[in-house]
């Protein structure tokens, strides 16, 4: 990775929000626009095994779709499959420019592997609310 290039992170807006059984399916809107949120701190900070600056991508699709994008978060709405545009994105990325996307998606991860992309999983950028934690 080039010295003034930061690395993207790609978010799987739906695999994530889904991790956890929060009552995201009654305002899935929300739920991403509360991931977004929850994800800026990350553009300056970086995550275990990945220090900023670091570009994030949410992406989002279906009931998501129109999520606005805020500094630090760029959200990409996806006009079909959420997976397509993250593969698509992780395909982009310029060689040598590290790239990790957050995801569970076995399917999605082999696809953006094959791109030279690395995987974590959403607990990474959302980590299980600790007994007692409200939602």
């Amino acid at each position: 990775m080039g010295e003034d290039e930061a690395a993207l992170l790609i978010v799987d807006a739906a695999n994530v929000v889904g991790s956890v059984p929060d009552g995201w399916w009654r305002d899935r809107r929300g739920a991403a626009e509360r991931l977004r949120d929850s994800l800026v701190r990350y553009a300056t900070e970086g995550l275990p095994g990945l220090p900023g600056p670091v570009e994030i991508v949410l992406v989002v699709e279906g009931a998501a779709r129109g999520v606005a994008s805020v500094p630090g978060v760029d959200v990409a709405s996806a006009p079909g499959s959420g997976d397509d545009l993250i593969a698509g994105l992780a395909a982009a990325a310029a060689p040598g420019r590290e790239c990790v996307v957050v995801t569970a998606d076995r399917g999605l991860r082999q696809r953006v592997e094959a791109h030279g992309a690395r995987c974590v999983g959403p607990r990474t950028v959302r980590p299980l609310p600790r007994s007692g934690d409200s939602p």
